[in-house]
């Protein structure tokens, strides 16, 4: 999926780096990703989810926090639905991956558009992660700050870490959220374990939902989890959110852009359509559109049928669908007895039309000559100038 690097600044003063996952298409909503405690915006379960959630239609923004204290986490996600709002659209979907999923549930009330929240492997009390770090607590005191290990990665944690979870009140927190609440954790968590959900699910008000990730681990390393639990909470949402009016830019002629993802894959505007191109796999790209010989091809095909269609509808004849079949490949010229070109090697394109219908065989035989009168069709056979120049 497209994905834009953007930034804007954070609940601090300072500039978060973010990135906007967004549908080839027009967005039908827009959510805010927070990560883990651990995590930033480029980790894996960030990065997949939200990849996957774009997949669904629904525009993901997930930026990295502007520090580990979990009230300027809360201030920060407030100042990143506030960017989407004025700059996008405003988010209806709050996700946050394991503290990033307390985070969510405790800006909600300050974010009026969330219609719908989801956690992933999320702590019940945020105060939880303070027994991650509680080997280090006393250097932690001393010091000022200290570096600790927490699932295999160094954290920096200072003094300001505790102080900033004293007095939380999750049970008050979660039952006044008053949105619909999905509840996404794997029973193989070996760091906020399972029962956490539980703890969750109990205090929330209705309507809630939980589903298992099964063998998932608390960091969603593994793409298919992280897709998954991306698939899943997409479902779920759309019996909550409201679907987005398209914002569509409507570009004159046909705009093609990299999408910045892969070697060769594309995105195509062409008026308020978007389109995607890539090449296959065999190719070196990775299938994720029709190459470009595809589009050329559906475009002498679609006009095809147009012209067809146009014809027979003039002289009222009972065509009732057309479908055209092209194939295109490279042949030593010496092999058309029609071609002027008589060394190397040519194009050819080979089309195949299924008129359904009671029509006669003088009918069909006339609508094969107007075939050949498609606009695309003779762009193909006439010369064709393509002037080439720097934007400016």
């Amino acid at each position: 999926m497209p994905t834009e690097t953007v930034r804007f600044p954070g609940s601090r003063g300072a500039e978060l780096a973010a990135r906007l996952d967004t549908p080839v298409g027009a967005p039908r909503a827009y959510a805010l990703f927070a990560h883990c405690f651990t995590c930033s915006k480029d980790s894996k379960a960030a990065t997949y989810a939200s990849q996957a959630l774009a997949g669904h239609g629904i525009a993901t923004l997930r930026f990295d926090f502007s520090g580990l204290e979990f009230t300027s986490n809360i201030d920060d996600l407030v100042t990143a639905a506030e960017w989407l709002r004025r700059h996008r659209g405003a988010p209806q979907i709050l996700a946050g991956h394991s503290l990033g999923g307390a985070a969510v549930l405790a800006a909600a009330a300050r974010i009026p558009e969330a219609r719908a929240v989801a956690t992933i492997g999320a702590p019940y009390d945020p105060a939880h992660v303070q027994g991650l770090v509680a080997h280090a607590r006393d250097e932690i005191e001393e010091k000022g700050e200290a570096e600790v290990n927490i699932g295999g990665r160094p954290v920096r944690i200072s003094r300001r870490f505790f102080h900033d979870l004293g007095g939380l009140q999750p049970a008050e927190t979660i039952s006044g959220l008053r949105r619909p609440l999905l509840i996404l954790h794997s029973p193989a968590d070996r760091i906020v374990e399972i029962d956490n959900a539980a703890k969750i699910f109990l205090a929330a008000r209705h309507p809630k939902s939980f589903v298992s990730l099964d063998s998932a681990d608390h960091l969603l390393t593994r793409r298919e989890d992280a897709e998954y639990a991306a698939t899943v909470l997409a479902a779920w949402a759309s019996r909550y959110v409201d679907a987005e009016k398209p914002r569509v830019e409507a570009v004159p002629g046909v705009r093609v852009t990299e999408a910045g993802e892969g070697r060769f894959a594309q995105l195509i505007a062409a008026g308020r359509h978007r389109l995607r191109a890539d090449e296959p796999q065999s190719a070196g790209g990775d299938d994720s559109g029709p190459g470009p010989y595809d589009l050329l091809l559906a475009a002498l095909g679609a006009c095809t049928s147009m012209t067809v269609r146009v014809y027979a509808a003039q002289k009222k004849w009972p065509l009732e669908r057309v479908t055209v079949e092209l194939k295109h490949d490279k042949i030593h010229a010496a092999d058309c007895s029609e071609c002027e070109t008589r060394e190397g090697r040519i194009d050819r394109i080979e089309r195949v039309l299924t008129l359904e219908g009671g029509l006669d065989d003088a009918q069909r035989a006339r609508l094969l000559e107007i075939a050949n009168k498609c606009p695309v069709h003779r762009t193909l056979h006439g010369e064709v100038w393509i002037p080439t120049r720097p934007a400016p």
